[in-house]
């Protein structure tokens, strides 16, 4: 298993000796097979996967590899069940050899939301905290990045990375499994990070925007998107339980707050470049992701609110600089 032989000699490149030196150990074998008793499984469900070679790859528009002309021999039905055997899809989606795998969040459309504000990412080092299965890293190297470092805690995320990674075979992008809590302080290395989806599960959030502060090099741009609140500069909104069904919310604020938070903690052409309701076309289950879903987690007598009573999911994107 030698999926990050090629990340070692890149965080050299990019000053981050010391901390490739930790992560050959962290990242080698016998530790993951240590800290993680599912590992033996992932990787026998990955090797169980055909060996097959994409006619094309595509990652500007889409995350298209390869098409069903590729398939050969092996059946649809049999690769569709070895995908299966790393459910719950959560981001994408991705087209598979010919199979759309049609994953509980519609990523593209966030990606779409975004993209338009952000410094081009031609030739840029990024961080993607938080990253989940690598997807949004995907369309990141279609937009020219440099070289994507993913970190995501969990495992059966990072096993969905390793599937594209099997047929793309791309040594300038790597999910590892790992939080922002394992990286060394003030990097400063990174021309972009981005961090999505993270920020209200931080029981400290200020101490996370530092956290992403210290990756970025001087005139490095963070992407965050979280959930907010309506309101004023004053208005954060602490869930006395849980939120849409998640025990992990700590703090939602509003826009006019989070901007202030970002100025407190040294940003500055701070921008919120869009806001857009969670709606149950983007966050739904599908035969890739059969568990509960947004519908679920919302009042059913009224969509403006969470099961519990709480405002419906509501989304920003801003954008910040490290002076």
């Amino acid at each position: 298993m030698n999926w990050y032989d090629s990340l070692f000699p890149h965080l050299a490149a990019m000053g981050q000796e010391r901390w490739a030196e930790q992560l050959q150990v962290t990242l080698s074998e016998s530790q993951l097979l240590q800290r993680y008793g599912d590992m033996p499984g992932w990787l026998s469900a990955l090797q169980a996967l055909p060996e097959l070679h994409p006619s094309l790859i595509a990652l500007q528009d889409n995350v298209t590899i390869g098409s069903g002309a590729d398939l050969g021999a092996v059946t649809r039905k049999e690769l569709i069940a070895g995908l299966q055997a790393f459910h719950p899809w959560r981001k994408g989606p991705y087209s598979f050899f010919g199979i759309d795998i049609d994953t509980e969040w519609r990523s593209d459309w966030k990606w779409a939301r975004l993209l338009p504000h952000i410094q081009p990412l031609a030739g840029r080092r990024v961080l993607d905290v938080g990253c989940g299965n690598g997807y949004h890293g995907w369309r990141m190297r279609g937009a020219g990045a440099d070289f994507v470092l993913g970190i995501e805690p969990f495992l059966v995320s990072v096993m969905q990375f390793q599937v594209m990674q099997r047929y793309l075979r791309d040594p300038r992008h790597h999910v590892i499994p790992i939080g922002i809590e394992d990286v060394p302080p003030n990097p400063a290395c990174f021309d972009s990070v981005f961090s999505m989806g993270v920020l209200y599960h931080r029981r400290s959030p200020l101490d996370h925007l530092l956290e992403l502060k210290g990756c970025l090099r001087p005139g490095g741009e963070l992407i965050l998107e979280t959930l907010i609140v309506e309101g004023e500069q004053e208005t954060i909104f602490m869930p006395p339980g849980r939120y849409a069904k998640m025990r992990n919310v700590w703090f939602l604020p509003s826009i006019a707050a989070l901007t202030l938070w970002l100025q407190r903690c040294g940003f500055t052409e701070i921008a919120c470049v869009d806001a857009t309701r969670t709606t149950c076309e983007e966050q739904r289950a599908t035969e890739w992701m059969r568990f509960e879903s947004l519908a679920d987690f919302l009042d059913p007598d009224d969509g403006g609110k969470t099961m519990e009573g709480h405002p419906a999911p509501l989304r920003a994107i801003f954008t910040a600089t490290k002076p």
